[in-house]
């Protein structure tokens, strides 16, 4: 699973790169991702909508096993 969501991620990561920001997969553990996002996305306001809106939502539409996806406190 994990060389899946490595393949989406790196789908996304241009669109988070273009606004100075990047992401990096931390963790994935029954059907849970935990990324941390970096550069620009880390700490700005709208992180948790790009999380939820962006990232969880295109992970799970290209893997169903995917739970859900969140910000890993590193």
């Amino acid at each position: 699973m994990k060389d899946k969501v490595m393949e989406v991620l790196d789908k996304i990561r241009p669109s988070l790169q273009a606004d100075g920001g990047d992401i990096e997969l931390v963790s994935i553990n029954n059907g849970v991702v935990k990324v941390k996002l970096t550069g620009a996305c880390h700490g700005c306001p709208m992180s948790q909508m790009t999380l939820k809106n962006g990232v969880e939502r295109i992970l799970k539409e290209h893997i169903p096993e995917i739970k859900a996806v969140e910000s890993a406190l590193v």
